[in-house]
C-alpha cells in the first residue's frame, strides 16, 4: 500500500496515512524542524510549500510502530 503513494505528498495527504488530522500533521512538521530532524514528521520545502517524501513517511510510520511494540 505505501509503495503506491506518490513520491511527494502534501502534509494533509501524508497525515491520512497514519490517520492523523491536519493540525497534528502540521504540528509534527514543526517539531521535526525545531528538533533538527530528531523527532516529528520529515518534510522538504518546495518553494513556500511543505512536501513529505514517501520514503520519509514510511520511516516515520515504521518508527512509530517500533515505539508501540517495544513499550
Amino acid at each position: 500500500m505505501l509503495d503506491e503513494l506518490p513520491a511527494f505528498m502534501t502534509v494533509l495527504e501524508a497525515g491520512h496515512v497514519p490517520r492523523i488530522g491536519r493540525s497534528k500533521a502540521y504540528e509534527l512538521t514543526v517539531e521535526w524542524e525545531r528538533t533538527g530532524g530528531r523527532q516529528g514528521l520529515p518534510f522538504v520545502w518546495c518553494g513556500s510549500q511543505k512536501r513529505v517524501p514517501r520514503d520519509a513517511l514510511v520511516r516515520f510510520v515504521e518508527l512509530a510502530l517500533t515505539d508501540v511494540t517495544s513499550a
